[in-house]
């Protein structure tokens, strides 16, 4: 059994489309363990996307991400994460195939819906990031 983290970003929470991609992790066997909505401060924002405070869009990230509240969930099942990469789609919107979240909600490569892990390490560190084991069932 896998874990990984889904982050619904602030584009995505701001149409109201909350329900409507977490129906999609649990359509296609993902199991919600935990999921909580919240505004991201900024320090939170800084830290969480740390890995890329020296590239060009970092500032642009950050202020996008503490833009509006967010809902942050853990996502588990027989290869979650890459059952949850497949359901988002590509980060640009206009290359990823239809049918998928951000083919379907996004509106630019910025603002792009959804955050999911991209590793099984990545996805340990960032679940402990916003949630206790005990939260997590």
């Amino acid at each position: 059994m896998e874990r990984t983290l889904s982050i619904i970003k602030p584009d995505a929470v701001a149409k109201g489309v909350i329900g409507k991609i977490l129906d999609r992790f649990e359509s296609n066997g993902l199991k919600i363990a935990a999921t909580r909505k919240m505004q991201l401060s900024r320090a939170d924002a800084e830290a969480f996307y740390a890995a890329h405070s020296e590239r060009s869009f970092f500032n642009d990230l950050v202020d996008f991400m503490v833009s509006g509240p967010v809902v942050v969930s853990v996502l588990e099942g027989e290869n979650a994460m890459k059952i949850n990469r497949d359901l988002m789609g590509a980060t640009n919107p206009k290359e990823a195939e239809a049918g998928t979240i951000r083919a379907d909600f996004a509106e630019n490569i910025d603002a792009n819906a959804v955050h999911g892990s991209d590793s099984l390490e990545s996805a340990a560190i960032e679940i402990a990031f916003f949630f206790s084991q005990r939260e997590i069932s």
